[in-house]
């Protein structure tokens, strides 16, 4: 191995070193790169990477897109949206035995086509959705899982955010990218309501029934949900039927939005500045993570320890689904720790070129790997949707929590396995489609 090679090897730790020590992980990863280039080819290149990089970030369309759709999150949540849409589906299935589960799933994933964030689906739904849950009798664990699992289905509906991030870091179509996912998104659904299902009929006290709503209520939720639902709609007709392009969508999303919640008069001045605010605080972040990923994944490449791994890998001779799940194993664990964009933006320049040298689609693995990160984001001893929720209500035990979390992981995990044996699940839409 070649002393470059030594360095490459070298940085990873020391990044996650710094990771570690609450350095920010953007400003990690520029550090470790410029450093790592610094060494390999000199200072004077390396400082200018500095200039050059966030220069290029603030000129890329596909970074554009990710502030709208953060702004079209932030008022959606503002002018009461996702309340709509949890009070909707709440009035129509909330008598069931675990009604309100039910409900929170659906709103989580009606909300994550809105707003794209896991995160931020994880939050509006612990404001909504759970004193709702405790309220009327359900065991905490189950609430408080529901949540913590119903959060991530922000981060594989599309528009997700995580995907646009991996496509425009891959150079993959981002369209293409977001076809892909709305099968595993469905499938998503589907397995967390089995999942509600099974467990509720085993212990049925975790869930009591609740009131059936009358016809007057349902169709009150209906006029009152028209915007969200409207919204949605329009999100999905204009990408997946060629009226507008993504950047053209997270354009006319963010403006809907703000129409939408004006006309109604549910979006007060504190809200709109509020969601302007938090759009500029997370797009700088997400931004400051991308420009260090950039520096980072040149002082890779420049070391050669990509390609050195990629080689060393082939050279073993191991078939290619041995060495994906070993990466699907890796991938969980360190979703579990770091969060889900650092994840994903770290391990790009070894795992992308390996996955693509097996001879995996690159839009197949983009929704695998954020299927993977997605579940690490509730999977014990850490995941960060688990800590979001822990934070904002405290009195529930991380204990709880993690137990309440379990049965969703489970099924996540037969959703996985699902995707990984049959391509044809995620790709079949986009190819037929001619996006691939």
């Amino acid at each position: 191995m070649t002393d470059s090679m030594w360095l490459g090897v070298l940085g990873l730790p020391a990044l996650l070193l710094l990771v570690a020590l609450h350095v920010p992980v953007g400003v990690a990863m520029a550090l470790v790169g410029v450093v790592g280039v610094g060494v390999l080819i000199g200072f004077e290149p390396a400082f200018a990477l500095l200039s050059i990089e966030p220069s290029a970030a603030m000129a890329s369309e596909g970074l554009a897109i990710i502030a709208l759709f953060l702004l079209m999150g932030n008022l959606a949540h503002a002018g009461g949206i996702s309340a709509d849409l949890f009070r909707l589906a709440h009035v129509f299935v909330g008598h069931r035995r675990g009604g309100l589960v039910f409900a929170t799933i659906a709103a989580s994933a009606g909300f994550g086509a809105v707003c794209g964030s896991s995160i931020a689906t994880a939050a509006t739904m612990v404001r909504v959705a759970l004193p709702e849950m405790l309220d009327r009798g359900y065991a905490r664990s189950l609430a408080a899982g529901t949540i913590a699992a119903g959060g991530t289905l922000g981060m594989i509906i599309p528009p997700s955010l995580v995907l646009i991030l991996y496509g425009v870091l891959t150079e993959t179509s981002i369209i293409a990218l977001f076809l892909a996912a709305v099968v595993p998104g469905i499938l998503a659904v589907v397995f967390n309501l089995g999942a509600v299902a099974v467990l509720t009929r085993a212990r049925p006290a975790i869930a009591p029934r609740g009131i059936r709503e009358s016809g007057g209520a349902r169709r009150k939720a209906l006029r009152q949900s028209g915007p969200a639902l409207t919204l949605i709609t329009a999100m999905m007709l204009g990408i997946y039927g060629g009226i507008f392009t993504v950047p053209e969508a997270a354009a006319v999303g963010s403006s809907v939005t703000l129409l939408l919640v004006l006309i109604n008069r549910r979006l007060s001045l504190r809200g709109f500045l509020s969601s302007l605010s938090e759009t500029a605080a997370n797009t700088g972040m997400i931004f400051i993570i991308i420009i260090g990923a950039s520096i980072f994944s040149y002082f890779a490449a420049l070391s050669g320890l990509p390609t050195a791994i990629v080689d060393g890998i082939n050279s073993l001779g191991l078939p290619a689904p041995l060495v994906l799940i070993g990466l699907l194993l890796f991938y969980l664990m360190l979703g579990s720790v770091l969060d889900t964009i650092a994840a994903m933006v770290i391990t790009l320049p070894v795992a992308f070129p390996l996955v693509i040298s097996m001879g995996y689609d690159p839009v197949w693995w983009g929704v695998i790997n954020v299927v993977v990160i997605e579940m690490g984001m509730i999977t014990p001893p850490f995941g960060i949707n688990v800590f979001v929720l822990h934070g904002m209500a405290r009195d529930l035990p991380l204990g709880e929590v993690y137990r309440g979390v379990l049965p969703f992981l489970a099924a996540d995990l037969l959703r996985l396995a699902l995707l990984v044996s049959l391509p044809a699940l995620s790709l079949w839409l986009p190819e037929t489609l001619g996006w691939l």
